[in-house]
């Protein structure tokens, strides 16, 4: 079921979702294979389509990788402790960032994208031709998740511990750098809303800085 919104409506509704992915559903894998079609139509360098994709819906495997996001986490805010940076509903998405450590384990369905190659010890111009020939397209599938009823959350905290995962996925770390985990579901209620962002004004200029 399509939910027929505007471009501009998709643009920006499509919000992380953590609080109101429903865990009761299924999702089939023919819908996130839809959404993958029309994500690949994104830009990639050369259209070389190097990129891979990988749903992960095995409870059990799913289950494991909940597990090292939790170890993840726990790590990442040893080292990134940080406290009020005032920013409007600080206190909700914080919150709202540690439900998604609660239900990880039972999303109906996993993607982690990856893109080839390591970025240790690539120069910038290496790494932007790396990165930028795989965020347009995972953002892409969010969007395409938005128009059909479903949400994601695009997270990097397994990215502490990216051998782990290549290890349970079978990838070859040396071969792959893994882009994140966006957990998959259907959302509660599509009625999302445009969320908070400083107006163009604070942060454009023309013709320098």
């Amino acid at each position: 079921m399509k939910l027929n919104l505007s471009v501009d409506e998709v643009l920006t509704t499509t919000r992380t979702v953590r609080k109101r992915l429903d865990l009761s559903k299924p999702v089939p894998r023919a819908v996130i294979e839809e959404c993958l079609e029309l994500a690949l139509q994104a830009p990639n360098g050369s259209n070389l389509n190097v990129w891979r994709w990988i749903v992960v819906d095995d409870r059990a495997t799913i289950a494991t990788i909940a597990g090292l996001y939790k170890t993840g986490l726990e790590e990442y805010a040893k080292v990134h402790r940080r406290g009020n940076i005032g920013i409007p509903r600080e206190d909700k998405l914080m919150d709202s960032a540690m439900t998604l450590l609660g239900i990880l384990d039972r999303v109906p369905a996993m993607l982690v994208p990856l893109m080839p190659g390591r970025v240790e010890g690539k120069s910038a111009s290496e790494q932007a031709v790396m990165w930028g020939s795989i965020v347009q397209a995972v953002w892409s599938f969010c969007l395409a998740l938005r128009e059909r009823g479903l949400g994601s959350a695009w997270t990097t905290v397994t990215l502490e511990r990216e051998k782990e995962m290549a290890d349970v996925l079978g990838i070859p770390f040396e071969q792959y750098t893994q882009v994140g985990l966006l957990p998959v579901a259907y959302t509660l209620g599509t009625d999302f809303k445009r969320a908070w962002r400083k107006p163009v004004s604070e942060v454009l200029s023309y013709n320098k800085f």
